[in-house]
C-alpha cells in the first residue's frame, strides 16, 4: 500500500506542476496515469509539437516541456503508478481517501487531485464512408514524429491550435502542405492564424477554406482527398491526411464518484479549484467553470491555488505561511 499526502490522478503537465506547488508546501505526492509514461497528451500524441504560450519560452517542444517539469519536481521525490487506471475511490473514517487502481495498487491519501486532462480521450473523426480503410495507411490522427512526413504531401484538416501549429511546422518539413477548414476564420490563436495566412499568400502552403472533406481514395494506401467548397469539388493528391478535430472526452470511472459533472467536465470552485466533494480537487482541462480557458498556462495557475487550499485540508492544525521561492528557494525532501 502507498501512503501519501496528495494522490494526483494524471501525470500530464498540469499534474506534474501540481507536484512542484505541493512540494513547496512540504506535501508529498503520488501520481497515477493510465499511460505508460509521464507527460499526458504532450508525450503520447504530439511530443515534438511546438508550444508557444509558456512564459519564458518563445517556443518549446511538448516533450521538452515535460522533461523540464520532471527536472523541476525532482527535489520533491514524487512517486508514480504508470500504466494504471484509478478504478475505485472511497472515503475512510478519518476523512482521507483510499484509491484502487486497475493493477490493484492501493493508495491512501489525505487529498485527491484530478488532473486527468480530458480523461480517457479519443480523436474526433470526420464522417467519411471509407475512413477506416485508410487508418494507419495514410490517415493519422496525431503527429508523433514529424520526420515521418518529410518530403511527403500532407493534408491537414481543422481550425484549432493543433491544426494551425502543425501547418506552420510541417510547412518546412513536408513536400507540400494543404490545410482544409470548414469556415473562413480559425478557432486557434490569432497569431498562428496570421502566420498560416502569410504562408498561403507566399505560396508555401495551400489553404482551402469553407470546405468539407468528402471522400478518400487510394489503392492500399491513401493517395487523394476530395473536398467540397460552395462552388466546386476539389481533389488533392496526398500521401497523408491528418484530421485534427480535437478529442472526445470520456471521464471513465471518475464519472461514478458523485462529483458535479457538466458536459463531461468536473465543476469546480475557482477560489481553490475544489469539487463538490471535500478533499477532492480538479485542475487542468478536466475541470470547468465560467470563463474556463483550456490552456496549460491556466492549469498551472489552478495548480498553485489548489495547493494552498490542499495544505489546509491535509494539515488543518498548521499555519500556512506563503513565501516567494526567491526568498526560500526550493526545499528538498
Amino acid at each position: 500500500m502507498i501512503s501519501t499526502d496528495i494522490c494526483i490522478i494524471g501525470a500530464g503537465p498540469v499534474g506534474l506542476f501540481a507536484v512542484f506547488e505541493a512540494g513547496l508546501l512540504k506535501m508529498r505526492c503520488h501520481l497515477v496515469d493510465a499511460l505508460p509514461q509521464v507527460g499526458g497528451q504532450l508525450s503520447e500524441i504530439y511530443p515534438k509539437k511546438p508550444i508557444y504560450d509558456i512564459p519564458g519560452f518563445p517556443e518549446v517542444k511538448a516533450q521538452e516541456l515535460v522533461d523540464n517539469l520532471m527536472k523541476q519536481i525532482e527535489p520533491f521525490k514524487p512517486t508514480f503508478s504508470l500504466g494504471e487506471r484509478v478504478d475505485g475511490l472511497e472515503r475512510l473514517a478519518d476523512g482521507s481517501f483510499r484509491l484502487t487502481t486497475s493493477d490493484d495498487t492501493i493508495i491512501e491519501a489525505k487529498a485527491v487531485v484530478i488532473a486527468g486532462g480530458l480523461g480517457c480521450f479519443e480523436p474526433r473523426k470526420p464522417v467519411l464512408e471509407n475512413l477506416e480503410q485508410f487508418e494507419g495507411k495514410g490517415v493519422a490522427y496525431m503527429v508523433k514524429d514529424p520526420e515521418k512526413f518529410r518530403n511527403k504531401r500532407v493534408v491537414l484538416a481543422g481550425g484549432g491550435d493543433s491544426a494551425l501549429d502543425w501547418t506552420i511546422f510541417l510547412a518546412d518539413v513536408a513536400e507540400r502542405v494543404t490545410l482544409v477548414h470548414r469556415n473562413e476564420t480559425f478557432r486557434g490563436a490569432p497569431d498562428s492564424a496570421e502566420k498560416v495566412f502569410e504562408l498561403a499568400q507566399a505560396g508555401k502552403i495551400d489553404l482551402v477554406l469553407s470546405a468539407n472533406l468528402k471522400a478518400l481514395s487510394g489503392n492500399g494506401h491513401l493517395n487523394a482527398v476530395s473536398m467540397t467548397t460552395k462552388e466546386e469539388e476539389i481533389t488533392v493528391e496526398t500521401d497523408y491526411l491528418i484530421p485534427l478535430f480535437g478529442l472526445s472526452p470520456k471521464l471513465g470511472p471518475i464519472a461514478d464518484w458523485n462529483l458535479a459533472i457538466d458536459k463531461n467536465a468536473i465543476s469546480v470552485d475557482t477560489f481553490d479549484y475544489s469539487t463538490n466533494v471535500p478533499g477532492i480537487y480538479a485542475i487542468g482541462d478536466i475541470n470547468t467553470y465560467p470563463g474556463k480557458l483550456k490552456l496549460i498556462l491556466s492549469g498551472f495557475h489552478e495548480a498553485a491555488l489548489m495547493a494552498q487550499s490542499a495544505f489546509k485540508h491535509v494539515y488543518p492544525d498548521q499555519k500556512l505561511s506563503f513565501k516567494y521561492t526567491t526568498v526560500n528557494g526550493v526545499p528538498a525532501f
